[in-house]
């Protein structure tokens, strides 16, 4: 068994007929964050998402999720799983759903039938769900935040979500043995290195300090880049990161593991 992950939303921002924020399809019923890139699929694909798995509550990776669970609930018989840990959850409960800002869909239309359910998972807590694996890794960002380990049983990806240095997750990936790739952020050109620091991301010599730290073979691509700024920042992770050979991660890219 394989799975099967596309690239939905693979930008750090809007601005252009390519360019969504960050949302990954596995098969057709999983989703990975749900940023803008969902708005592309169609009412029958968006019904058939069944579980969400989120890195962080941050606009750009959760900014469709509350406009899928309107556009779908009439046509789903149970609810949407939505997967974070603890803290992430709880940003979702108090500054989304929340009446105020959308509809809290974890109570609409009834308590014990709602539209939307919570699922808290701990850090390095694997839930299987038809024979593939998704595990939260840890990461450093300026929210609560996770990376996610995708794993088919044949191999596996690792989907970095927002971060900035972080030794544990280099630990953490360096201990998979079927490892394929690795998606990992990369927000700001070096001329922005005290930005990437106050934000909780990496610029390409940042980058170049962390992918140090792997000690597995695998593909590298490059997620997040800020609009407007991605030719230059490639060509700097290209410079300090040749033997790595890293790919821009494209839309609508697919990946079979």
């Amino acid at each position: 068994p394989t799975m099967k992950l596309k690239i939905l939303g693979c930008s750090g921002g809007i601005g252009g007929e390519h360019l969504r924020t960050t949302s990954l399809l596995v098969d057709d019923d999983v989703l990975i964050d749900a940023g803008t890139g969902v708005g592309d699929l169609s009412i029958d694909e968006l019904a058939r998402i069944d579980h969400v798995f989120l890195t962080h509550t941050h606009l750009d990776h959760i900014a469709c999720l509350p406009l899928l669970i309107d556009s779908v609930a009439d046509r789903r018989a149970k609810p949407l799983i939505v997967y974070g840990i603890p803290e992430v959850l709880d940003i979702l409960r108090k500054h989304v759903f929340n009446w105020q800002i959308w509809p809290d869909f974890a109570e609409i239309p009834a308590a014990d039938t709602p539209f939307l359910r919570y699922q808290p998972i701990d850090l390095l807590e694997t839930v299987t769900i038809s024979g593939r694996s998704f595990t939260a890794l840890p990461v450093n960002h300026t929210v609560p935040a996770v990376a996610y380990r995708l794993d088919s049983g044949v191999g596996s990806l690792v989907f970095s979500g927002d971060t900035g240095p972080c030794d544990a997750l280099w630990q953490a990936v360096n201990a998979i043995d079927n490892l394929r790739h690795v998606i990992v952020e990369c927000a700001f050109p070096d001329s922005e290195a005290p930005l990437a620091v106050l934000s909780g991301h990496l610029c390409p010599s940042m980058l170049a300090s962390e992918l140090h730290k792997l000690k597995r073979p695998c593909e590298i691509h490059i997620t997040h880049l800020k609009p407007g700024q991605m030719e230059r920042t490639m060509t700097e992770i290209e410079r300090c990161l040749g033997e790595f050979r890293p790919q821009m991660l494209r839309n609508n890219q697919v990946f079979e593991f």
